[in-house]
């Protein structure tokens, strides 16, 4: 690559993305660690991207209607943390810049979307940003369709690399983004050949245009450090009816020692190398230092906006009074008012009317009554809808021939699912939640962990949660994975035991804003037990006694989900023998370990003995056997401690010993 050459074709063009090249070098040489490559071989390209097509405003870089920048390839951090640095963000200022990667900065080693404005989704782990703007780019087709093209009409763009390409996710994504015709995202490929093992050829013959192209793509190649090419295969990209690919030919560690090379992809911190690089550029500044020339560029690049974001706020107060109100609400997070009243409704009859129900049909009753009230909620499944009732009659389907629908068939593709409510999440506006099988959150896992890093309320309706599925056997009946979540910071899982839980738990999920939810729901029909009912959201506490002992209390038996009802036949037995017994049901460990300490005092005071009861793994149950005034020679647990098997589920839970007998057997045991 004959970097004079391209210094002499643009020169304007070439400081200006020199300025993001040589940022890069100093953060990465500063920290002793990062990855130089990306950002120095797409500085041409984003260069372009921002100064002549990106729809923002880096005085309010909240605005509702701007272009979504999505870094998918994370490593390449500075190349984000330099254009909001240049365009003039409050957040990511020089200091920031130097401090890159180290303890208590913005600029972390890869970009956290709640660190700074302008960061819209963590990325790092490789597909996942681009995974997440296919839910980005639904939110905004969604949006459009409610509150018109006046009001919401912008891009999503996406800067991917070959490790993006080639992780499993993107297959999901790009073909569910292709059927959808998503016309308003634009990925730009990082084609530069390379990867940390060195080149891409060494484990990868893909055609990516090819591939793309298959799935319903407009797709093009460009000379990435072309500065016109680039410009016009933007165009070209915003006038297709479909989602663009543009692979864009870069050099990574453009200009340096390690151009081109494995080496090339990580931290450049030798000083020769650095200044040896910097001197090829004609960047004769010293660290961190920007001439005010292209500083000055660069704001005005950042101020550009403020006029369309001014003609939108004037459409904006325009709008009805209804919908006006409406979009506001939506992009707060707020919940309607209306949700509380519908839910203590369906609360109340539930009690009075008590029926055996599954509770992943509890769940889609609770959804009949959230849909008709919450117009932001966007429903879907992974080819499971009958299964994980997750559809509601008055939703309608989302398809690229109608953004009206509010709920969407995912096909079988959990990953890419969960990846994109993230983006729905992030994207603001819409409720996001889908189902699959709760042992096929496996298959979504890495998303799920996502939703808890970014803090987004996201709702997984995660059905057949346990061997009581029966027939279908080990490969789908979940063990495991109620412990898995549990272990999740920032992640709360219900397991609701009836109709009332269920309404309980979808409130909470619906009307708290900082962390995902995971919903496991039975396949099979349990009886109601909440036959009393209470306006209060006890779910809401975690925990809470469902029943009291008759006598003096000498035992406490805590149960979740389908076990509840174990647990009250077990308490029916113990007290016919003048054994006290207290069932407590715990719907939300998380919520409970965050009640007061007098509430939990009250739920589980000490003396007692305690068995633990549900139809899953142990691990994470000792808190409240062992803890919490608890003790281990009087505690036990009665669950799985093995992988099920295929049989009918009255059949199942005999065998592995889950029956209010055995309960009863271990209380008598402690005792």
């Amino acid at each position: 690559m004959d970097i004079a050459a391209l210094r002499a074709a643009h020169p304007d063009h070439w400081r200006r993305a020199a300025a993001i090249r040589a940022l890069t070098l100093d953060a990465v040489a500063a920290a002793n660690s990062g990855h130089s490559g990306m950002p120095m071989g797409m500085a041409d390209v984003a260069t372009v991207l921002f100064s002549k097509h990106m729809k923002f405003d880096a005085a309010a870089p909240d605005w509702p209607d701007r272009d979504r920048f999505i870094l998918s390839a994370g490593h390449g951090s500075m190349l984000l943390y330099s254009l909001l640095y240049l365009t003039g963000s409050r957040e990511i200022t020089l200091d920031e810049i130097r401090n890159f990667r180290q303890w208590g900065a913005r600029t972390a080693g890869h970009p956290e979307n709640f660190l700074a404005q302008g960061i819209e989704t963590t990325t790092g782990p490789l597909g996942q940003g681009f995974a997440n703007a296919v839910g980005f780019a639904i939110a905004e087709e969604s949006l459009r369709a409610r509150f018109g093209a006046k009001i919401v009409d912008h891009h999503t763009w996406v800067i991917a690399g070959d490790g993006c390409l080639m992780e499993g996710v993107s297959q999901e994504a790009l073909t569910l983004a292709g059927h959808l015709r998503l016309s308003k995202l634009i990925v730009f490929f990082d084609d530069n050949g390379i990867t940390i093992d060195g080149p891409v050829a060494m484990a990868d013959r893909t055609d990516q245009l090819a591939r793309f192209a298959a799935s319903g793509w407009h797709v093009q190649t460009v000379d990435g450090h072309d500065p016109e090419a680039v410009d016009a295969a933007i165009r070209a990209a915003k006038d297709s009816p479909l989602p663009s690919l543009i692979a864009c030919k870069t050099h990574i560690a453009l200009g340096s020692a390690a151009q081109d090379t494995a080496k090339g992809h990580g931290a450049l911190t030798d000083p020769q190398v650095v200044a040896d690089t910097k001197a090829a550029y004609g960047w004769e500044h010293g660290p961190f230092e920007v001439p005010a020339d292209v500083k000055g560029w660069w704001e005005e690049v950042g101020r550009r906006g403020a006029e369309a974001r001014a003609d939108w706020t004037r459409r904006l107060d325009a709008l009805g009074k209804g919908k006006r109100a409406e979009f506001d609400r939506r992009a707060t997070g707020e919940a309607p008012r209306q949700l509380a009243g519908a839910l203590r409704k369906l609360k109340k009859a539930a009690a009075e009317e008590p029926q055996k129900m599954a509770t992943r049909k509890a769940s889609e009753t609770v959804l009949e009554a959230v849909n008709t009230v919450m117009p932001e909620t966007f429903g879907g499944s992974a080819d499971l809808t009958g299964s994980n009732n997750t559809r509601t009659g008055d939703l309608g389907v989302f398809t690229a021939g109608n953004r009206d629908g509010r709920y969407l068939h995912y096909g079988i593709r959990e990953h890419a699912m969960a990846s994109a409510m993230n983006g729905m999440a992030l994207h603001g506006g819409l409720r996001p939640y889908g189902g699959t099988f709760m042992a096929f959150t496996d298959y979504a896992r890495p998303a799920i962990r996502l939703s808890a890093l970014m803090k987004q309320p996201v709702v997984y309706v995660m059905t057949h949660d346990s061997i009581g599925l029966g027939e279908d056997g080990p490969t789908h009946q979940p063990v495991e994975h109620l412990a898995i979540h549990r272990a999740t910071p920032n992640t709360l899982l219900f397991r609701p035991a009836d109709l009332v839980e269920t309404a309980e738990a979808w409130e909470v999920a619906l009307t708290q804003g900082d962390r995902p939810s995971v919903l496991a729901l039975t396949r099979q029909g349990v009886p109601a037990v909440r036959l009393t009912h209470s306006a209060r959201n006890l779910a809401a506490r975690g925990a809470y006694v469902l029943a009291e002992a008759e006598g003096k209390r000498q035992a406490i038996l805590i149960a979740t989900g389908s076990e509840v009802h174990v647990a009250l036949a077990a308490k029916e037995r113990l007290e016919g023998e003048g054994i006290g017994t207290r069932v407590v049901s715990m719907p939300c460990m998380e919520l409970f370990a965050e009640a007061d300490e007098s509430w939990r005092r009250r739920v589980l005071p000490g003396g007692a003995v305690r068995v633990g009861v549900e139809a899953g793994v142990r691990q994470g149950w000792d808190r409240w056997l062992m803890g919490e005034r608890g003790r281990e020679a009087k505690a036990d647990f009665v669950g799985m401690a093995s992988f099920g098997a295929s049989a009918p589920a009255e059949v199942l839970f005999e065998k592995f010993g889950i029956t209010p007998e055995a309960v009863a057997e271990r209380v008598k045991a402690l005792l």
